[in-house]
């Protein structure tokens, strides 16, 4: 076989073993543990969406129509550090990607030269005289490619595809634990702010009260006791105010940091909870798997871990490298460049392991056990997001009846302080008794602001539970990655 049979025989192998075969499981998505409906009956007034009925888009903390919790959430994907650490942790994915492309492709190589050599005088065959040295001039350039032939390659592209795929929704969810946080934190700080507005009314009122006793003590209507009684319920009082500062100041350190800025730099005004919670739409089971980035990311894993699998039967199989070296060398310099000085090699190469005590064996065993654990945590990440769209659900419908009955309790505890106080006025009635509906109303109020705050915190939840505006969608084919 002359030297261009021998050459277009190496590229029809190539080219056939290029298209290979690929050994190993083709993938099928595993089967989630998905419910036909929710069995938490949906809130008062509230209807299960439809397709694309309502659904959240985006910037879901929109829903709240609160102006400053927006401006605070546009901070956390430019600020927050937690996020600049994920996002760092996808593009080394994404760049993975690129790097297990690579091994598709040829690797060629080039390593110009000039030497300049002379032979010792005391070998046999010494240079002829007067030669003090020879010179050599090489420009080689190589190429090496290692054909896929089982497909162990591709399937290692993928393999990062998917890994990278998975980051992409690791940083989404990242990004929405730490949007929903934001939020909670924030409606928290401003039910605190409803109990420091409660209190602050209270203790005018305990101050009233007290006014009013020691009149009545200097009249000598009332004794001594009640009006230490009226100033140990002011005191008290006082200091729950004061309290409520302490946790307050927390949450609003805890949200600057959210944002990426020292607490210095962060003040939220005084504002107390008004609003009702708002509607979210809850759509139906089925879309949750398609709603929630931690679900997608783990789907992306398991898919990863399935070409794993396939990547190690392929390393059973003999593998094949074809390299090929041209160039032009000489030992003059004014001929290194001339046709004369060419020079090739091309030839395949074929790589088998005849024994290795089992190795291949116990890691494709390894890759099966590590395939069947990520789709055990695919499916018990599908199985904890439906009992938290469930938890805040029922959160939602039994904190609002629980509202309605504080409310209902809240005006019979005032109805009862106005007629214990009526009662006191008249001398028909001790202290001991406007104390007691004092307490009495005072508790059903700060409850009753407590509930609204916990309330609000619930609907985040349910909107972070359901994946906020996210769709799986956005991990299909990320800009780049060709």
């Amino acid at each position: 076989m002359n030297r261009t049979q021998t050459s277009s025989a190496a590229a029809a192998l190539l080219m056939l073993l290029a298209d290979g075969c690929t050994v190993g499981p083709k993938y099928q998505a595993p089967t989630p543990p998905a419910p036909p409906a929710y069995k938490e009956e949906l809130p008062k007034g509230w209807k299960e969406a439809q397709p694309s009925d309502g659904a959240l888009r985006g910037k879901w903390w929109e829903v709240f129509h609160d102006p400053a919790l927006n401006e605070l959430e546009e901070q956390v994907s430019l600020s927050n550090q937690n996020l600049q650490a994920a996002e760092a942790q996808f593009r080394e994915a994404v760049a993975a990607v690129s790097v297990a492309r690579s091994g598709l492709f040829p690797t060629v190589t080039s390593g110009p030269s000039i030497t300049d050599s002379r032979p010792s005088a005391s070998m046999a065959a010494s240079p002829p005289a007067g030669v003090a040295s020879t010179g050599t001039y090489s420009l080689p350039i190589g190429a090496s490619y290692a054909a896929d032939v089982w497909g162990s390659i591709r399937r290692g592209v993928k393999a990062s595809t998917a890994a990278a795929q998975a980051a992409s929704a690791q940083l989404e969810n990242a990004r929405l634990l730490v949007q929903a946080e934001l939020a909670s934190d924030y409606f928290q700080l401003h039910g605190l702010d409803g109990d420091e507005e409660l209190l602050q009314q209270t203790v005018q009122s305990y101050a009233r009260y007290l006014e009013l006793t020691r009149n009545r003590f200097v009249g000598g209507v009332a004794s001594d006791s009640d009006v230490a009684q009226a100033e140990t319920q002011l005191f008290t009082t006082q200091a729950q105010l004061v309290d409520v500062g302490v946790e307050r100041s927390q949450l609003e350190h805890a949200i600057a940091i959210l944002i990426g800025k020292p607490p210095v730099e962060v003040s939220i005004g005084c504002v107390p909870l008004k609003r009702l919670p708002p509607v979210v739409p809850v759509g139906v089971p089925s879309e949750l798997l398609e709603r929630r980035p931690d679900i997608a990311a783990a789907e992306r894993q398991v898919a990863a871990a399935n070409e794993q699998i396939g990547i190690a039967k392929a390393a059973f199989y003999p593998s094949l490298t074809l390299t090929v070296s041209a160039g032009l060398q000489s030992s003059s310099f004014l001929d290194w460049f001339t046709w004369p000085s060419r020079l090739w090699s091309l030839g395949p190469q074929m790589a088998e392991t005849l024994f290795d005590a089992g190795k291949r064996r116990g890691q494709l065993r390894e890759a099966q056990a590590a395939y069947d654990a990520t789709v055990a945590g695919y499916r018990q990440t599908v199985l904890t997001a439906f009992q938290q769209v469930e938890d805040n659900l029922a959160a939602l419908r039994i904190l609002g009846n629980e509202a309605e009955t504080t409310q209902a309790a809240v005006r019979s505890a005032e109805r009862s302080l106005a007629v214990s106080t009526a009662q006191y006025k008249a001398g028909t009635a001790n202290y001991l008794q406007v104390i007691s509906a004092q307490a009495a109303a005072l508790s059903d109020e700060k409850l009753a602001v407590d509930l609204l705050s916990r309330r609000m915190v619930a609907s985040v939840q349910l909107i972070e539970a359901l994946g906020g505006g996210w769709d799986a969608s956005q991990v299909a084919e990320p800009p780049g990655w060709k």
